[in-house]
């Protein structure tokens, strides 16, 4: 009989955010595979989870994936977490996943934590349409995404280092216009959680004031609400 692979999101912030059927499915899985096995085993041991954690991640995930899946082939239940939200999104996991549909082995993918949701009901733009973009590009490409994006209607969502965040925002007021208004939410569900709204120019004058920290969802109106703002 073949194994399955479940996706397991796991809390971006507080280790209570997580599903009932999150713990119960980590408990009984054959093994979890996880980016890290010291930050996985302690949200385990927070748990009162007992069970074997094996290395899954970017650096080894092109490696380990036939084996896997030939696991899987014969019987194996994985469980694959990330150190931080929902497995494939910005994270390892999309490689497996689509080797085990190509395997026609079962994938299942639970519902969970992510800091792309909270931030964007947070930033208080229309969440009707968005267009979620993952981490804009860190060299090559970067100039093409900002281009790309200047007559997006969506409200845009993306993640950026809090290395970059300056840049990313004086990008992306030559892209909009300084007046464009914005969003940098910081540290979703953690204990200095944050949310900095304003124009693109004032977000700017707070980072190089007082650099943004921790782990960062940056939020863009689109031109469409922007174009509307200027009507009323």
């Amino acid at each position: 009989m073949a194994g399955k692979l479940t996706l397991v999101p796991t809390p971006i912030g507080n280790l209570d955010d997580i599903t009932l059927r999150s713990i119960k499915t980590l408990s009984e899985v054959d093994a979890i595979l996880c980016e890290d096995t010291r930050h996985s085993g302690k949200l385990l041991a927070h748990h009162g989870i007992s069970n074997k954690l094996q290395p899954f991640h970017q650096h080894n995930e092109h490696k380990v994936t036939d084996r896997l899946v030939a696991d899987m082939l014969s019987g194996t239940h994985y469980a694959l977490v990330t150190d931080a939200g929902t497995p494939g999104i910005s994270d390892p996991g999309f490689l497996l996943v689509r080797a085990c549909i190509e395997a026609g082995i079962q994938v299942e993918v639970l519902p969970g934590a992510t800091a792309v949701i909270p931030a964007l009901v947070g930033s208080g733009f229309s969440s009707e349409k968005y267009v979620y973009l993952g981490f804009p590009p860190q060299k090559k490409g970067r100039q093409t995404f900002w281009k790309e994006l200047a007559e997006e209607t969506k409200t845009m969502v993306m993640y950026e280092s809090p290395h970059r965040i300056n840049k990313a925002l004086k990008e992306a007021a030559a892209t909009f216009g300084e007046d464009r208004l914005a969003c940098v939410a910081r540290e979703i569900s953690k204990m200095f959680e944050t949310y900095h709204r304003g124009t693109l120019l004032e977000l700017l004058a707070i980072g190089e004031q007082t650099a943004y920290k921790g782990e960062i969802v940056l939020l863009i109106e689109g031109k469409n609400q922007f174009d509307k703002r200027q009507k009323e």
